[in-house]
This record gives structure tokens, sequence and C-alpha cells, in this order.
């Protein structure tokens, strides 16, 4: 249903099957990251590739002024994580769990320069559109991700379209570390995702912060309830057309991923149907393909023990994965006292 896209760029004598992905603990997961990456994890760690899932929770403070709830939002990631299939044996770990991790941040900044951070594009996003001062944070913040990718030495690393200047800046990391110190780290490569961009209901890209999404774990008639208001156009006939009819082709798009279906095949189907046969078609199409995952997300939500396990059990063997590359790193840099 998926494929991903890798790059070419050689890696060197380093593992090819590491993978680093994660997440922010802002709110519940939804429909655009469930296709757009989560679902690619859980095809990868089927293939052989040892998965490692970091909660970002640190990261949570760069753009807000509290990290809100963040206990509800950690487990709420965990639930979405292990509904979805990723196998409770699977490295989740949050950020502040990992005390070594986050000490690769400071040699990690005396190798870029400040004019490299501000030409970030989230740096730069963040700058631009903030009503408040940009708190030092978000400076750093291209920096922690690299700590994030490399302090596991990830190879492969699944991101969309607007994630990749992160990614080559944490290669930059990774190669003048490498030239000034020692081969310490892999060079890793970005894994993209085939799936295109899902909209939210208000025909804006779906997003936790624009209110318009519709949550991995919502209820079939909450779901119902969302995808009939989402926004379409005033053409009755169903066409899918991305990039003259995007809310209709959204919606084709959904439907599509999840009866496995070409979606011009979808909207062929519907036709003259109008918008309300399309979004009963979705409307079925989604609730039917989600109701196993839901299943899942409400057997393993009845017992939150077994969550705050799985997070112990991540930090333990995540946090000496941290301390041997930290041992690695001061020892290369002539800090091993």
């Amino acid at each position: 249903m998926l494929s991903i896209g890798r790059s070419s760029s050689p890696r060197g004598p380093f593992p090819v099957d590491r993978v680093m992905s994660g997440d922010r603990p802002t709110g519940a997961l939804h429909l655009g990251h469930y296709f757009g990456t989560l679902h690619n994890r859980v095809l990868l760690q089927r293939g052989g590739a040892e998965l490692t899932v970091l909660i970002a929770d640190y990261q949570v403070l760069t753009d807000r002024d509290a990290a809100r709830d963040l206990p509800g939002h950690v487990d709420g990631l965990v639930l979405d994580y292990l509904a979805a299939g990723i196998d409770p044996s699977t490295t989740i770990v949050a950020h502040s769990a990992l005390p070594a991790l986050n000490q690769l941040l400071l040699p990690f900044l005396s190798l870029i320069s400040v004019s490299e951070l501000e030409r970030n594009p989230t740096v730069k996003d963040e700058i631009a559109q903030s009503r408040r001062a940009v708190n030092g944070l978000m400076f750093t913040y291209p920096a922690h991700q690299a700590a994030d990718i490399l302090f596991g030495k990830s190879t492969l690393v699944p991101v969309g379209q607007d994630q990749l200047p992160h990614l080559e800046l944490t290669r930059t990391i990774a190669r003048r570390f490498n030239d000034r110190y020692a081969p310490v780290f892999p060079v890793p490569e970005a894994l993209l995702s085939a799936a295109p961009l899902l909209l939210g209901t208000d025909g804006t890209k779906m997003s936790k912060s624009r209110g318009n999404a519709i949550a991995i774990g919502a209820s079939a008639d909450e779901t119902a309830r969302l995808i009939r208001g989402t926004k379409t156009d005033a053409d009755r006939h169903i066409t899918y057309r991305p990039d003259t009819r995007p809310e209709v082709s959204s919606l084709v798009l959904l439907a599509a991923l999840c009866l496995d279906r070409d979606p011009d095949a979808v909207a062929a189907d519907v036709g003259p149907g109008g918008a309300a046969a399309l979004k009963n078609v979705v409307i079925d199409a989604v609730n039917d393909y989600f109701a196993p995952i839901r299943a899942r997300r409400a057997s393993y939500a009845a017992d939150r023990g077994f969550v705050r396990e799985i997070l112990r059990a991540g930090a333990q063997r995540a946090g000496a994965v941290a301390e041997a590359t930290l041992a690695e790193v001061r020892t290369a840099m002539g800090m091993a006292y």
C-alpha cells in the first residue's frame, strides 16, 4: 500500500538497518501521521529493521511556554504506536529519560555555526511567525534532533520532505565530528514515504495544532462526524485531480489507502454520486480499516502499567546505548578522564 524511497549516498562500514523515528507529545497522532510515517515504521520493523522510537518531550518546549499534560500525551503516543502495530518489545523512550543523549548537544553545537542554525527552515519559520520572543532552545532544535538520530548510530530516518533540512544538518554534524575527531558516527540517510499529503477537515494540511485532524484513536461515530464535515468543492462529479481539486482528492486518497486501491478507481466508482456519496465511501473505508487498530488501542489502554513498563524498559535499553556513544565521543575528543 505504501512504498518507501531511499537515498543513495554511501553509509560506510555501519549497519544498514538501524532506524530512528519519533514524535513530539503534543496531542494524539492522526490519520496523516499514520499513512505518512507510522505505517512505514511498522513495515520497516516487519522487514527486520532495528527500530527505535523517541518521544521528544524536551522539544515540546521549543515553541510553547510550558509542556502541558505531558504524561497523558506520552502515554497516548505509546498507545498509538502499539495500536498501529509497533512491537511492544521495541525501544520506545522519552527524551528526558536519556541524560547521555542530551549531553551530546554540547559537542554537536560546537560543530555548526549560528548562521547554519538560523538558516534552518523550522527556526526561520518560527522566528518569522512568532508573536513573542523566540526562546534559546529553538536555536538548538536542529542539533538536538541530530543527537536524537546519532546517539544510537541510526542509519535510516523516515522523514517527510519538510524534515530533509533537519536530516541534512545531522549528516553535516556526523561528517564534521568524524573528520575532526574520529569516525564515530554513520552518516544517516532519509527514507521518504511515497504517501502524498492528507488534508484536514478544513482543506489545509492535517495537523494537531490546527484542530483539523482525525485521530487514530477516534471512535467510529466521531470519525464519521469529522469526515461528513470535511471541506469539498461545488463540482458534483467526483474525480481524482490533486492539483486542481485538492480537498476532494484528499478524501479519495484516504479511501484508496484504506481500501488498498487506485485513487482513480475509487473516484470512478463514486462518479456522479457527489460529495455525500464520496464521504460515505470514506467513512466506511476508514472505519473498517481502523476498527482492529482501535480495538488494540483500547486493549492496551486498559493497562497503563504496561505502557509505563514499555517506557521504563526503553529508557534502560536506550540509556545504555547513549552512555556507550557518549563514552566514545569523550574518548574521541580526548575527554575520557
